[in-house]
């Protein structure tokens, strides 16, 4: 594997998810392929559960580990072709990235939606850039459209706490202050589509996803009647995706906080969320503290979901 950016580039899940639990059972039985290897990793955004996981996965596999934080340590860069550089950034980010791949082996990249400009975030201009200029394998640590390490790591949880073959999961819009991105929800959807499984979205009207990630998807607007039965549910929120309204807040309707009277509808469902969480506005206190709130589980699994993949990307080096 040279690329690590959607899906589709794992090949066979159910594969890559056996070849995860190997890897969680024994996480150093391939340290041999890291040794002499620089792993950089470049922020444009900030990271708890990513920046650690992935230093941590690469650290088992015997990589050195480089952490650039675009926006603190270095100069600021400039990412648009055809700018007169009279401003405040110093650098271009054509430049900088071949300077990067001089530097290391392979190269993970985390750059949100900065919801200017729709066609910009979903064409991936940052994390295509890296891919086209660094001369490096890439993987996304998150992009503007997709967040593959964390879904892959919802994937792997889902796989180690499922109590049938083929459960229901409903992943549901929740409030937040803020307008966040699509990236999240955009990935889980697109990878929880690969499964096969009964798989429902659901949020207000005016939250709809870009049709390629809702995929067969049922989208439901009735978070009730959505929840009803399930076996996972995966709170999230995101903003507008359509125009006129892209990444915009449009609705704060604190009616779809996830609470116990809404899981009490589910087939005693697994609670998931990617985290950082907004308690009492997702989620309530005792759902996210219930024994069947999977966060940590989750979050854990970020080390592994990372270890596969740059284990894979080592093994084509």
């Amino acid at each position: 594997m040279r690329h690590f950016t959607n899906v589709h580039d794992l090949g066979d899940l159910k594969t890559a998810v056996k070849e995860a639990l190997e890897v969680k059972a024994n996480r150093f039985a391939y340290k041999h392929l890291g040794q002499d290897k620089t792993l950089m990793m470049i922020f444009f955004n900030s990271s708890l559960r990513t920046r650690l996981s992935t230093q941590k996965a690469a650290m088992n596999l015997g990589m050195n580990v480089m952490v650039l934080d675009v926006n603190q340590g270095a100069w600021k860069l400039e990412t648009e072709r055809g700018v007169v550089m009279d401003g405040d950034k110093p650098e271009h980010l054509l430049e900088a990235i071949p300077v990067m791949g001089c530097y290391c082996d392979v190269i993970g990249v985390r750059s949100f939606a900065r919801f200017e400009s729709k066609t910009d975030d979903y064409e991936e201009k940052i994390l295509n850039q890296f891919i086209q200029y660094s001369g490096r394998p890439v993987f996304s640590m998150e992009a503007a459209t997709r967040h593959p390490l964390q879904s892959f790591a919802d994937l792997i949880t889902i796989e180690e706490h499922k109590k049938t073959e083929r459960p229901k999961i409903v992943m549901t819009w929740a409030p937040h202050p803020k307008a966040l991105p699509q990236a999240v929800p955009n990935s889980f959807a697109e990878w929880i589509n690969q499964t096969g499984y009964e798989f429902v979205i659901t949020h207000p009207e005016g939250y709809e996803l870009a049709s390629q990630f809702v995929g067969n998807a049922h989208v439901e607007y009735d978070q009730r009647k959505a929840l009803e039965g399930a076996d996972f549910v995966y709170a999230k929120n995101w903003a507008a995706y359509a125009d006129p309204n892209y990444g915009k807040v449009i609705n704060t309707d604190r009616s779809w906080t996830v609470d116990s009277k809404k899981m009490a509808l589910t087939n005693n469902a697994f609670f998931m969320h990617c985290l950082p969480v907004r308690r009492n506005m997702i989620v309530t206190d005792d759902v996210i503290e219930s024994p069947q709130s999977l966060v940590i589980p989750e979050a854990a699994n970020r080390e592994i979901s990372a270890q596969v993949v740059l284990k894979r990307i080592l093994e084509s080096l």
